[in-house]
C-alpha cells in the first residue's frame, strides 16, 4: 500500500518531499493509527537534527558568492591555457574546467546549467555540435560532487556517522580519475570526430597570468579540506569559513559585491537549502516506516540469498544504485537506501569511507544515465538540445565511467591511498 501509494504521486507529478512524506504518514496510520502519525513531527526533526547538517547551506552560499565574483570564467580561461591546444582542446578545457570549479558548487546539477549557459555556447561556436558539447558538460558535471566540498558526502556522512573529512579525502583521486578517464575519451575520438584546437599554444606568461587570476578561487578547496584534516576545524566550521573567505574576495579584491546581491544570495541558498532539508525531513518518516517493519533487513537477506560472494553482492549494491538514482533525488536514496545497505556493505567487509565514495560515485553517474538522468534534464533546458541527442554522443563517456566505477569498487587499496596517507 506505502510503497504503490508514494509511485502513485510521483506519476500525478506531486512534488518529492510531498510524496514522501504522505507515504510514510500513511504507513504509520496502518502501524498504529492517530497515536503514530502524532509521532511524525518528531521524526522529521531527529532525521534533520544533525549538526553537520549546517555544512550545506554555508556550502552553497560560498558557492553562489564565488559564482557572482566572476571566479567561474576565470577558471575557464586558464582550463583553455592549459589544454586548449589539444584536438578537442574546448572539451578538454570544459573537463579541467569541471575539477577547478568542483572547490566552488559540489552539485553536479549547478556545474550543468553553469557549463551549459556558459562553455556549451562557446563549443557551439567553435565547431562542436550542440549535442556533443553537452554530453561533454553531462559527463564533467559528475566530478564537482566527487572532489571535495561535497553535498551529497556532507548528507551521507551526517546519516551514517562517516567521517565527513575522510569521505572528502576519499573523493579526490575518483574525481580526478573522471576526469582523466574522460579526456583520454575526447582524446581518442578528437580525429574521428574532427574536434577543432586552438591553433596557437598559450605562453608560460599568459598562462601563469591566468592562475595568478585564479589562485584565490583554487584555494578554497585547500582551505576546506586542509582545515578539516588537520583538525583546525569541523566540516561545518570549514563551511562558514569558505563562506567568510568568499566574502573577503567578493567584497574586497574583486569589488562587485553589493549588500542587494548578497541579500539575493542568500535567499537562493535558502530556497535550496529548504528544498533538500524538506525531502531529508520527509523521508525521514518513511524510513521510520521502512526500519520498523525491517525491511532493511529483508533487503539484505535477499541480496545474500541471491549469493554469498562478496564481489557478487557489491556489483547488485551498484546496479541497485544506478537504477534508483536514475528515477529520484540522489539526496532521498541516501536517506532510505544508505541505513538499508551500508549494514551490508560492512558485512562484506567494506571499509566505511571506501563504500562512501562507491554510494557517491554511483549516485553521481545516475544523474547522467539517459533517458532520466536529472543532468541531462538541465542541460536540455538550458541549452534545447534533445536528451536522445545528448544521450547518443555520451554513451563513450557513460561506459567509461561505469567501468572506472566497478575499478573504484573492487580496488580499495587505491581509493583509500590518501585518506590512509591523510591518517583517516
Amino acid at each position: 500500500m506505502v510503497a504503490s501509494l508514494f509511485f502513485f504521486l510521483m506519476f500525478l507529478g506531486a512534488p518529492i518531499a510531498i510524496a514522501l512524506g504522505v507515504a510514510g504518514l500513511v504507513g504509520m496510520y496502518e502501524i498504529g493509527g492517530s497515536h503514530f502519525t502524532s509521532l511524525a513531527p518528531s521524526k522529521i526533526f531527529n532525521g534533520l537534527n544533525i549538526f553537520p547538517f549546517l555544512a550545506m547551506p554555508f556550502f552553497i552560499l560560498a558557492g553562489e558568492i564565488m559564482n557572482h565574483t566572476g571566479i567561474t570564467s576565470r577558471l575557464v580561461f586558464l582550463a583553455q591555457a592549459l589544454v586548449g591546444h589539444f584536438r578537442g582542446g574546448l572539451a578538454h578545457s570544459n573537463m579541467l574546467a569541471s575539477v577547478f570549479f568542483s572547490g566552488i558548487t559540489g552539485s553536479a546539477t549547478a556545474d550543468a546549467a553553469a557549463f551549459g549557459r556558459t562553455l556549451v555556447p562557446a563549443m557551439e561556436k567553435e565547431g562542436y555540435t550542440k549535442d556533443y558539447a553537452c554530453a561533454v558538460t553531462a559527463a564533467g558535471s559528475i566530478i564537482g560532487p566527487t572532489i571535495p566540498p561535497s553535498g551529497i558526502m556532507v548528507v551521507y556522512g551526517s546519516l551514517m556517522g562517516v567521517s565527513i573529512g575522510g569521505l572528502f579525502a576519499t573523493g579526490i583521486l575518483p574525481g580526478l580519475l573522471v576526469c582523466f578517464v574522460c579526456m583520454a575519451i575526447i582524446a581518442s575520438m578528437g580525429k574521428r570526430k574532427g574536434l577543432p584546437k586552438n591553433q596557437q599554444r598559450a605562453s608560460l606568461k599568459q598562462v601563469l597570468v591566468l592562475f595568478r587570476q585564479s589562485a584565490l578561487a583554487l584555494l578554497m578547496p585547500v582551505i576546506i579540506l586542509g582545515g578539516i584534516v588537520f583538525g583546525i576545524v569541523t566540516p561545518t566550521e570549514a563551511a562558514s569559513v569558505a563562506v567568510a573567505y568568499a566574502l573577503i574576495i567578493g567584497a574586497f579584491v574583486y569589488r562587485n559585491l553589493s549588500l542587494n546581491a548578497f541579500y539575493q544570495m542568500i535567499v537562493r541558498t535558502a530556497q535550496i537549502s529548504g528544498v533538500i532539508y524538506l525531502i531529508i525531513g520527509s523521508a525521514s518518516i518513511l524510513g521510520w516506516w521502512l526500519s520498523f517493519n525491517q525491511i532493511p533487513q529483508m533487503i539484505a537477506d535477499f541480496f545474500i540469498s541471491l549469493s554469498d560472494n562478496p564481489n557478487i553482492i557489491l556489483a547488485l549494491i551498484i546496479l541497485l544504485l544506478l537504477t534508483v538514482g536514475m528515477l529520484m533525488d540522489i539526496n532521498v536514496m541516501l536517506v532510505i537506501l544508505a541505513p538499508i545497505l551500508v549494514p551490508l556493505t560492512m558485512e562484506i567487509g567494506l571499509d566505511p569511507l571506501h563504500a562512501g565514495i562507491i554510494f557517491v560515485l554511483a549516485l553521481n553517474v545516475s544523474l547522467m544515465t539517459p533517458p532520466i538522468g536529472a543532468c541531462l534534464f538541465v542541460l536540455s533546458s538550458v541549452t534545447g538540445a534533445r536528451i536522445e541527442g545528448i544521450s547518443k554522443e555520451l554513451m563513450p563517456f557513460l561506459i567509461g565511467q561505469l567501468l572506472l566505477l566497478f575499478f573504484i569498487a573492487y580496488s580499495p587499496d587505491v581509493v583509500l591511498y590518501i585518506p590512509r596517507l591523510l591518517g583517516y
